[in-house]
């Protein structure tokens, strides 16, 4: 089992964000591969809106650190989202990696995967933000399986025993696969839209629409 966390602070490991991820690290089984990233450590420039990635998968013609991002995110079962609650919003540092991931959202590649969320504040007010991490992980065809917020302090007892819970979940979620038929909804109803896109760019968006070729997601369409 592989898990991925991505921190989005710029406090890095002495962030509140950060050791209340951890405890939801606590709750993963022992043998469960945890790779940290810590997106201060990356240099991932702004998305330029140039569409290279649709015609060429995964190609940006942005030379940073985006694409081994990616990379680690495609190859993890669960991914944990941790940010900094900035003006009821993720941070820039995550902002800025996920708009270099629209390939992402365009083709489901996230597909199979669960998400969860880690928000702090200082008031508190994270429900707009840990919505927004959901409304990513379902837009790129994942499913969002919980989060949790706090305000930012070290953890309290209650929220340290919350966090392992929902690393416990994350876990059995991915070993027994689960399925929200609220997220199956909105995954399929999504899915169904971005069929309709891709017949209409198909000339534009070459590798990603044989990408769908090669998934039969097209076909799925004319036999409706």
């Amino acid at each position: 089992m592989n898990i991925l966390l991505i921190s989005a602070s710029p406090h890095k490991t002495k962030s509140r964000t950060f050791l209340l991820a951890k405890e939801v690290l606590k709750g993963l089984p022992k043998s469960a591969r945890v790779r940290t990233l810590h997106l201060s450590d990356t240099k991932i420039g702004f998305c330029r809106h140039c569409e290279a990635c649709h015609r060429k998968i995964m190609n940006c013609p942005v030379k940073d650190d985006v694409r081994a991002v990616m990379e680690a995110m495609l190859t993890a079962g669960g991914i944990i989202f941790a940010t900094p609650n900035y003006i009821n919003q993720v941070t820039a540092q995550l902002k800025a990696l996920w708009d270099r991931t629209a390939h992402f959202i365009h083709c489901r590649r996230l597909e199979g995967k669960y998400i969860a969320g880690v928000v702090t504040s200082g008031s508190g007010r994270n429900a707009s933000v840990l919505e927004y991490i959901r409304h990513y992980a379902r837009a790129c065809g994942a499913q969002y399986m919980g989060g949790i917020s706090s305000q930012r302090q070290a953890p309290a007892p209650e929220k340290k025993k919350e966090a392992k819970l929902l690393g416990k979940k994350l876990a059995q979620d991915i070993a027994e696969r689960m399925t929200y038929p609220e997220e199956a909804r909105f995954l399929e109803e999504f899915k169904q839209h971005f069929r309709r896109i891709m017949q209409l760019r198909k000339n534009e968006w070459t590798e990603e629409y044989r990408f769908w070729q090669e998934k039969g997601w097209l076909q799925a369409h004319a036999g409706k």
